[in-house]
């Protein structure tokens, strides 16, 4: 069967309506459940470890509990963004904006984006984030001769910790890993030159910008008042794992040595969206990310769909249409090593145009 529209309409088939309905209380429980956890360990860390020297260990395994308890929070408030809490609007926004904005992302202008990444998933000119180059780019060059010059294995690590540090900032403030028919864009100040972001949504993009600026603001006052240490030591330390989080799922999700890109000629939405990979994650983070990295698939072929159904959606189409749905079964960690190593650039396939994969030649060798 083509991977067109006629297949969507058969996966679609295959789901039971009630899937597709919305709880707004089961989706409140959600959302109450990762704020908790985050203020217990908050609340927990201010009062018990002390800010010395010695406790650099407990501060550091706080960050990473914090950080990941908070990628919980970051997902609810994602999947506001898709309308999945409610069917009215506007109560997905006011309990999306909030829990986006302390986590100092752009909610309406990543909205946007997201949704721009949804409807062009794995095109290799106009899709957003995570983007790969053609052989022969300049980056594809670089990289490859620093892949050359420190071995593989330095490779993947050094890209992994470059992509899980600055990746995030790097991509709402410049527009790092987006598709090059956008150009270099920018999350918080909308204009001409800003391609990402049409005249009709620049009053949200502000509107995401005056949020973002006010936790800022109010950090620093925190600073003023309480010293910069506790701040950095409650609230960035976290704040950097759930940015890693978030840069860890989504690479993962449409990044792989046999998961293809399309041109103009080759792409549509259907096909698209099936590139999409789902990985194997420990069933802690699972419960913890509402299966946002296990049930991803689901996720972008239906993407209103609430969390708490996402998993049985899966469970149906997983095997009824296992030759189209893409699954990992190896630890997380290995697959974002072995991919951090090999995809660094693609190729057309010669025996599919408009198909570009991944390749480990490089420019240098042609």
């Amino acid at each position: 069967m083509d991977i067109d529209q006629k297949l969507f309409t058969q996966l679609k088939a295959a789901l039971p309506a009630e899937l597709f309905a919305r709880n707004e209380w089961r989706f409140l429980v959600s959302a109450f459940r990762a704020c908790a956890l985050v203020a217990l360990t908050t609340f927990l860390a201010a009062k018990f470890i002390p800010l010395t020297w010695w406790a650099i260990p407990l501060w550091t395994l706080y960050a990473v509990v914090n950080g990941t308890l908070g990628t919980g929070v970051w997902v609810i408030a994602h999947e506001c963004g898709h309308g999945g809490f409610s069917k009215h609007k506007i109560l997905n926004d006011l309990l999306g904006y909030p829990l986006h904005t302390v986590l100092l992302v752009p909610y309406f202008s990543w909205q946007y984006s997201h949704g721009v990444h949804h409807s062009r998933t794995n095109h290799l000119d106009e899709g957003e984030t995570h983007v790969p180059v053609r052989v022969g780019a300049a980056s594809e060059k670089q990289h490859n001769k620093l892949r050359h010059l420190i071995g593989d294995d330095a490779f993947s690590a050094l890209n992994i910790f470059t992509l899980t540090t600055v990746g995030w900032p790097l991509y709402l403030l410049a527009g790092i890993t987006g598709g090059p028919a956008r150009g270099k864009t920018n999350h918080f100040i909308p204009g001409d030159d800003n391609k990402l972001f049409p005249p009709p949504v620049h009053a949200k993009v502000w509107a995401s910008t005056v949020g973002v600026v006010g936790v800022l603001v109010t950090l620093a006052y925190l600073a003023l008042a309480y010293g910069a240490l506790p701040v950095l030591a409650l609230y960035w330390g976290p704040y950097m794992v759930t940015n890693a989080w978030l840069v860890v799922y989504t690479y993962l999700h449409h990044t792989a040595p046999d998961t293809p890109h399309y041109d103009a000629a080759a792409w549509n939405w259907t096909k698209g969206s099936l590139c999409t990979i789902e990985r194997n994650y420990p069933d802690v983070i699972n419960w913890l990310h509402f299966d946002i990295g296990s049930t991803h698939v689901v996720h972008h072929l239906f993407s209103a769909m609430p969390h708490y159904n996402a998993d049985a959606a899966r469970r149906i189409l997983e095997p009824k249409f296992s030759e189209y749905y893409r699954v990992d079964r190896q630890p997380f960690l290995q697959s974002l090593f072995n991919v951090g190593k090999v995809c660094i650039a693609v190729k057309e396939n010669p025996k599919s145009k408009g198909e570009w994969c991944y390749t480990q030649e490089s420019s240098s060798d042609q």
